[in-house]
């Protein structure tokens, strides 16, 4: 499926639609090739919150209009981004993903999100691609138990027990490919067993009308429309690279960000 093609129906549906055709394989491994060799300066950037506000490519993908279209055809119009960060396995690595629902600790006060997630590298079965329950999302929240994992990427291990295993479905990935899912939408993904590291661009957008409802000082970037609720600090993008002033303010977004998740 490429982005011109009408995602909005198989989304309300399914509560995710994959593969989406975002950008080419060509600029996949460009983007990873930015990436890496920031990475090889600097140690890695494997979920860092607020990206965008310290990288200037991850602004610019984040917000080309290829991504933006496919995501008003889900939110409609009226864009924020919320969150921006790169989700790394890397090779042979234990690292997995527990069943969730994205919006159990984010704080906000709906539904009107929706969560990209872009492949820099192939994502498959083999590698750790995300795996879907189909129309989990319109259940709501469901409930979460945290369990103490080193080996799980989320920051607070939490985990739905139970879920029907046979109900799910894999979400591969070329690199350039992407998947949209629901909050509420049940999801989970396997180590990567693979030679090659499983690189991930995640991005939130929600719509102007969602409060946050644990951090006061909560901020998103405008990126398409109008906000006529104004509930949000405005984040700075990236002009460059990993510049000064930009290392400080994504770390105290970084914090502020992992706060909410802990407090929530």
């Amino acid at each position: 499926m490429d982005a011109g093609s009408s995602i909005s129906q198989r989304y309300q549906n399914d509560g995710y639609v994959s593969p989406v055709q975002l950008i080419s394989d060509d600029e996949a491994k460009s983007h990873r090739a930015k990436l890496e060799e920031v990475e090889r300066e600097y140690g890695s950037l494997h979920y860092r919150s607020k990206i965008h506000t310290l990288l200037s490519f991850a602004a610019d993908l984040a917000t080309s209009k290829p991504v933006l279209d496919a995501v008003e055809q889900i939110l409609g119009p009226d864009i924020l981004l919320y969150d921006c960060t790169y989700i790394t396995k890397e090779p042979q690595t234990d690292s997995h993903v527990s069943w969730h629902q994205d919006l159990t600790y984010w704080g906000l006060s709906g539904d009107e999100q929706v969560t990209l997630w872009l492949a820099l590298s192939p994502a498959t079965e083999i590698s750790g691609c995300m795996r879907m329950i189909p129309e989990s999302h319109k259940q709501g929240k469901v409930e979460h138990i945290e369990i103490k994992d080193e080996n799980n990427v989320l920051f607070r291990g939490q985990n739905v027990t139970g879920v029907d295993e046979s109900r799910a479905l894999m979400c591969p990935l070329e690199p350039g490919q992407a998947s949209f899912h629901h909050g509420w939408t049940l999801h989970a993904s396997m180590p990567n067993r693979s030679n090659d590291r499983r690189i991930g661009f995640n991005v939130q957008y929600i719509t102007p009308s969602m409060k946050q409802t644990i951090n006061p000082n909560a901020s998103a970037l405008m990126v398409r429309g109008n906000d006529r609720f104004n509930h949000y600090k405005t984040d700075i993008p990236a002009s460059g690279v990993m510049e000064k002033e930009a290392v400080e303010y994504q770390a105290k977004l970084d914090k502020a960000t992992k706060e909410t998740w802990t407090n929530a």
